[in-house]
């Protein structure tokens, strides 16, 4: 089973993923960061799975999916380059993973301009996203709002709208926020706030009726 991690950081997720998975692809933007996962990788391989294929690639939300690919091995100056047939077995992933990605409005608007592509191919996917709500001065609202987790739910509907989903007259993307209170929590120094959320999202093609659904409204 194939899980892919949008934006990883210092790869905590994909290692303990790679716990259970048979493939893992940690992605972000930029060479030090990427390289800065490899070494947390390494010095944690003892951790991985032993069948777990864990793979680091560069992915640039501004840019389209799928990303500009190898068409063979990838040499050691482009390490974090894709292939093909990395390319075609992401597609094929079940799961993915995304932390800490809602802070600005732009990169939101890319982040689900990647992610609407890459469910819409392969295999069905289902999203877990985990956030913080970050709170800033608004001239607009003369005051503190969490603006930017306003503009990210702007793209969510409730689950309850899934027939007029499935009909095409509303955004592709369905999510729910998980109870937490579910989740056992294992780092007992830690606090979890009460504007930390993690989100399932799954993703609804757009039907054949779109065009008359748009006319409608």
């Amino acid at each position: 089973m194939t899980r892919f991690i949008l934006r990883f950081s210092p790869g905590l997720a994909g290692i303990l993923l790679a716990r259970v998975a048979e493939t893992v692809f940690l992605t972000d933007h930029g060479e030090e960061i990427l390289n800065n996962c490899a070494k947390n990788v390494d010095l944690n391989s003892e951790l991985l799975n032993y069948r777990a294929a864990v793979h680091i690639r560069e992915l640039d939300w501004m840019s389209p999916w799928p990303p500009r690919v190898s068409p063979g091995e990838t040499p050691l100056h482009q390490r974090y380059t894709w292939t093909f047939s990395e390319v075609e077995e992401v597609q094929g992933a079940s799961v993915i993973v995304a932390a800490d990605v809602i802070y600005s409005d732009d990169l939101t608007d890319a982040f689900f301009g990647v992610l609407e592509r890459l469910m819409s191919l392969g295999s069905e996917k289902v999203l877990y996203l985990a956030l913080e709500k970050r709170y800033n001065f608004s001239l607009s609202d003369l005051d503190v709002a969490a603006n930017g987790y306003s503009h990210f739910c702007s793209y969510l509907r409730d689950e309850k709208d899934c027939e007029e989903v499935k009909n095409g007259c509303l955004p592709c993307f369905v999510g729910k926020v998980i109870d937490l209170t579910q989740i056992p929590k294992y780092v007992k120094e830690y606090e979890r706030g009460n504007d930390v959320e993690i989100w399932q999202i799954r993703y609804e093609k757009r039907s054949q009726f779109r065009d008359s659904c748009d006319n409608e409204t």
